[in-house]
């Protein structure tokens, strides 16, 4: 029986042929999409003026060979093989777009011969093998390709329409230039204007905030009165007076001690990896994103699974590959401090191993690929320094979620403070003490995803409530009105 393989790109079809020889038959790489869809002109000539017309036909937009590039030519040898195999294999992506990369030109000829779907989230040799063995009926797959077709002829129909309406409408006449509207640019670019307008018409406003030293037998400490931002004081007068209400105050302290714990971040699917590294190292999405790419098939590399995920989540199948990963995890340099001798398992949807959470979506969570952890160190060796960097993040961010949580002790002592005439006012303070470091210990304090920590957080002295037993008093020491300009907290 011939049988062809499609993949999306050559770099694939290496790999394939590197983990399968020509056991189940000849592979040939697309370069993504090899086709295009129709103009509108070439499916209705009267739509070759610009106008404010719909552009939308009686059926969908035939497809066409892509005339640029290699395109043609790799079109012409799949089309060709096409014609004298029994079946094909994909094994493009396994997302919404390399369903459609594959599928495209087996609808576009019309293959009728039977069609099996190859899925793999890495692409080291053990993997490829696997999902080889685990063959599905391509049939299976119907709804992923249609909504991928769905998304096509929209973006067809409605970005060229809008684009064709804008351009004539909106632009002055005699005025060259086209105005472009899509799905994806259209939208962001109107977050990106409204925020614009939000900064430039915001109105800054000072407020006023008012601290003081209490002093008890076993220490002294700051405390703060700072109201929410609907009752922030913007009368100095108010400060003011605050300020010297408190100035000698004596009086109980109310302390509240309590055991807190906070569990893991979650893994990183692709939009949270970008928005990270966003913030650590200045890049942008793409290079993330090319970052990623590379360290999830890149020649000799392949230390990560599919970078296009977009779960947080794993499936409970994988719960086996534990062990493994943080064995060989921990037996890095990085790592090796790190005790994990019993790994924590969280599974269901406040954990990380969850299927249901994965229920129609193509990928799950980026993670280390299991299948080359007996190989890492000539991998690791291979990598660039941002490779190095980006794959360290990932490592840190699995090793996090199956280690105990982060326990710590958090104090919060306030005290009532009189301001004539007949009111009082809350000076307060919040204290934390870790008792069980947990997954923060592979972060080193610097975790992605975590909760911002309270403004005046601060180490305490020992304090009591004040019943029983009585509590020592406090004398203030007030250090003013403390001036915040709003523009801090623009919107």
């Amino acid at each position: 029986m011939a049988t062809v393989i499609i993949t999306e790109k050559s770099s694939q079809a290496k790999d394939l042929r590197a983990a399968l020889g020509d056991r189940f038959g000849r592979i040939l790489p697309a370069e993504g999409h090899l086709l295009r869809l129709a103009e509108p002109d070439e499916v209705n000539p009267a739509w070759k003026r610009w106008s404010s017309a719909l552009l939308k036909p009686d059926g969908l937009y035939p497809t066409r060979p892509d005339p640029n590039g290699n395109k043609p030519a790799k079109f012409q040898a799949i089309a060709a093989a096409l014609k004298g195999c029994d079946r094909v294999i994909l094994a493009t992506d396994c997302d919404r777009e390399g369903q459609l990369i594959g599928q495209e030109i087996l609808e576009h000829v019309g293959f009728r011969g039977p069609v099996l779907r190859a899925i793999f989230t890495a692409q080291d040799p053990k993997t490829i093998r696997d999902a080889f063995d685990r063959l599905k009926p391509n049939a299976e797959l119907r709804p992923v390709y249609e909504a991928a077709v769905a998304r096509q002829q929209a973006d067809q129909i409605f970005n060229l329409s809008l684009t064709r309406t804008a351009t004539t409408t909106l632009l002055a006449p005699g005025v060259k230039g086209v105005i472009g509207i899509g799905r994806v640019k259209t939208p962001t670019l109107a977050i990106v204007c409204l925020r614009e307008l939000e900064i430039l018409n915001f109105k800054p406003e000072d407020y006023f905030e008012v601290t003081a030293t209490a002093t008890v037998e076993a220490g002294s400490f700051l405390m703060r009165h700072a109201p929410p931002p609907k009752d922030r004081i913007k009368d100095r007068a108010r400060a003011e007076a605050i300020a010297a209400a408190a100035e000698g105050c004596r009086g109980p302290l109310a302390v509240t001690v309590e055991e807190k714990r906070q569990g893991p971040p979650r893994l990183f699917d692709l939009p949270a990896l970008q928005k990270t590294c966003g913030q650590r190292w200045g890049w942008n999405a793409d290079k993330t994103l090319a970052v990623a790419q590379e360290l999830y098939d890149g020649d000799g590399k392949k230390l990560i699974t599919y970078p296009r995920a977009e779960a947080r989540y794993l499936s409970e199948n994988q719960i086996d590959d534990v062990p493994a990963i943080v064995r060989a995890l921990t037996a890095l340099r990085g790592f090796a401090h790190l005790d994990i001798s019993r790994p924590v398992i969280r599974k269901g949807k406040s954990g990380h191993f969850h299927d249901k959470s994965l229920e129609g979506v193509s990928h799950h969570a980026i993670v280390p690929n299991v299948n080359v952890l007996n190989d890492l160190e000539p991998r690791l060796a291979r990598l660039s320094d941002d490779e190095k960097r980006l794959f360290a993040l990932i490592c840190r961010s699995y090793l996090a979620i199956v280690m105990p949580d982060y326990e710590y002790r958090q104090t919060t002592i306030t005290m009532p403070v009189p301001v004539p005439p007949g009111k009082s006012v809350e000076f307060r303070t919040i204290g934390r003490v870790p008792i069980r470091l947990g997954w923060k210990q592979v972060f080193g304090g610097n975790e992605p995803g975590a909760p911002a920590e309270p403004e005046n957080e601060q180490t305490l002295p020992p304090s009591t409530t004040a019943t029983p037993p009585p509590c020592p008093t406090p004398r203030w020491r007030p250090s003013g009105p403390s001036r915040r300009p709003a523009t801090t907290r623009a919107p």
